[in-house]
């Protein structure tokens, strides 16, 4: 895959060069320059799946009108960054089956990894509460078993245990469902 480009791509050249690929690699842009994501240890994709499962039931348990996606969405920053959380979570009306960008995120998702514990406390962290529709920001520690809890105009809270509610959009779960099991 060649990433080299001579300017800064927009999000909209990056999704259409994105799709025109052959093989499929995890990327972001950032700045517009298109970056490689590296690949996932177990333990990360083992947490990504609990935080979906999580956040979908209890998205029905309170009958929200959302849904909870996964990696693999698009999440624009603004016109030359646009980030592809872990998990998300939207409310109102459909995403259409052809959607890359989730507009309107109230909810992000992200895991530490390695290659990305630096980013996803910093450069994320502001970039996803640049847009008016994030209300909530979880990064997941695998290594401490906690979550971060960042919320808009709020202090973060670190948890280790116990109940999280987040509203909105109104729905509560547990750090140990987020995590699964250890």
């Amino acid at each position: 895959m060649n990433v080299a480009f001579r300017r800064a791509m927009t999000v909209d050249e990056y999704l259409a060069w994105s799709e025109s690929q052959s093989e499929r690699q995890r990327t972001e842009l950032i700045n517009g320059q298109v970056v490689p994501m590296a690949p996932e240890r177990a333990v990360h994709n083992r947490i990504k799946i609990a935080a979906l499962f999580a956040l979908r039931q209890a998205i029905a348990n309170a009958g929200a009108p959302c849904e909870a996606m996964t990696d693999g969405m698009t999440v624009k920053i603004d016109d030359h960054t646009a980030y592809e959380p872990d998990a998300l979570v939207y409310c109102g009306g459909s995403l259409p089956d052809a959607a890359m960008i989730v507009p309107n995120p109230m909810i992000i998702v992200e895991i530490l990894s390695p290659t990305t514990r630096h980013s996803d406390t910093s450069a994320k962290l502001i970039g996803y509460f640049k847009l008016p529709s994030v209300a909530h920001y979880l990064v997941l520690d695998p290594e401490a078993r906690t979550v971060m809890h960042h919320v808009r105009d709020g202090v973060p809270t670190l948890l280790s245990a116990g109940a999280l509610r987040l509203d909105p959009p109104g729905i509560g779960l547990t750090v140990e469902a987020l995590l699964g099991p250890a």
